[in-house]
């Protein structure tokens, strides 16, 4: 008797696999991606069970057989840095910027950061999920089956491990994978104004309890002229380390002060931004195994007219990966797909190396390298149908929404609305 797959796909135009490399892709290696065209691929149990031509594929039985109509199927997206769980918006602050009023002035009128910070404070954590899986949902719609969250809008202890608690809940109810990062160290509070010392001390005493309740895997701080230096951010992460966490880190996002060698110098997993990388950070990156997520959207929406260096830092053999930087401030959406239409249109990145950025790349940005960002033979299934013929027509057709189908695990959880059973929340 011939083996039943619970779901065939048959007649593939495309079909990325992205699994031509072990371990992140750097460099030129960036540039080089297979392609096989008339494809089929079946799954069973969750995970991908066969791949092969779709001539090969017509002896085969699904329970579910799926005609793709000769469109592009890839692995799902993995979206590698986000400040997921968040309280209230800021659609108000739009016209302040429009008019020219500093962002230092937003803050005293009760803007900014510190706005988010008091809504999310005030906010319940059923509220808090309700939310989240809103975005959950819409990023979902654009492909995206992984996602980092972090935390960083509390800067208490209570806040903090409310936002960290909710992104754990939020991950047990929704089909998306979400990972999620300690940034306790955002920002410093008002009440710490002159001693953010004792504030980083304040966060660090969390994590003890954010190892005990599995509440996060990595450790991040935001390296920044106002913010936090790079001694202290290294001093921070050294600490974070020493307990077990992974480290990231928010670096050189304005001024090149060093956050993107200390990323190379710690053993980051990721050092993200760098937009302000000096050429010595960019080449300590190329030594590394440390990821550079790069966030196109930020520099977009903030106007600064100034965006990474994504082209001399693939040029140097950097691994480079691609997000949204979903977040309230400065990069209000959940639109991983027109992000890679501004990386190729301002990062001058090639259709090859984003595809790489927001599969392998994205997902060893996070450590699911080995999970996530491929379909191969006995690999969870996460795969997407596009509308579109091939793979440079994504970033090519902005600003729309290409999806046609997204697979989780195994589970249709995305046609056109979610699929998925609504799970109480509550």
């Amino acid at each position: 008797m011939s083996k039943q797959y619970d779901i065939l796909i048959k007649n593939i135009g495309q079909l990325l696999t992205m699994d031509d490399h072990n371990g992140p892709v750097k460099g030129k290696a960036m540039s080089t991606l297979t392609v096989y065209e008339n494809m089929a691929i079946a799954i069973k149990d969750g995970v991908i069970a066969w791949i092969g031509s779709n001539e090969e594929a017509s002896s085969l039985s699904a329970i579910n057989t799926m005609d793709a109509k000769g469109k592009l199927v890839s692995p799902g997206l993995v979206e590698p840095h986000t400040h997921l769980v968040f309280g209230g918006s800021r659609e108000h602050e739009m016209a302040l910027k429009q008019q020219g009023v500093p962002y230092l002035e937003i803050l005293k009128r009760g803007g900014g950061i510190l706005s988010t910070v008091g809504a999310t404070k005030q906010a319940s954590e059923d509220e808090l999920k309700e939310k989240a899986m809103f975005h959950l949902n819409r990023l979902m719609s654009y492909g995206i089956t992984t996602v980092e969250a972090k935390s960083g809008y509390g800067l208490d202890a209570e806040t903090e491990l409310k936002q960290l608690r909710v992104a754990k809940s939020v991950n047990q109810i929704h089909p998306i994978e979400v990972v999620s990062t300690f940034l306790g160290a955002h920002a410093i509070p008002a009440e710490y104004k002159g001693k953010s010392d004792e504030f980083l001390e304040e966060m660090l005493s969390l994590l003890d309890t954010i190892q005990e309740e599995e509440l996060a895997e990595f450790v991040d701080i935001f390296c920044e002229t106002g913010v936090f230096s790079v001694e202290q951010s290294r001093q921070f992460l050294q600490k974070a380390k020493a307990k077990g966490f992974d480290v990231k880190i928010h670096a050189d996002e304005i001024d090149p002060l060093g956050g993107t060698e200390l990323a190379a110098e710690l053993g980051a997993v990721s050092g993200d931004h760098l937009v302000g990388a000096s050429d010595d950070g960019i080449r300590k990156l190329a030594e590394s195994n440390t990821i550079a997520v790069l966030l196109p959207g930020t520099s977009f929406y903030l106007n600064k007219g100034k965006f990474a260096r994504a082209r001399e830092m693939i040029e140097k053999g950097v691994a480079v990966a691609i997000s949204t930087d979903f977040n309230p401030g400065s990069s209000p959406t959940e639109n991983l797909q027109f992000i890679m239409s501004l990386a190729a249109l301002q990062l001058k990145m090639t259709p090859e190396e984003i595809w790489y950025a927001v599969t392998t790349n994205a997902a060893h940005a996070i450590n699911r390298g080995h999970s996530a960002g491929k379909i191969v033979e006995g690999l969870k299934a996460d795969v997407v149908i596009w509308d579109a013929p091939n793979y440079a027509y994504i970033p090519y057709h902005y600003g729309v929404n290409h999806v046609n189908t997204v697979i989780k695990a195994g589970r249709i959880v995305y046609e056109g609305r979610p699929t998925y059973d609504k799970t109480s929340i509550h």
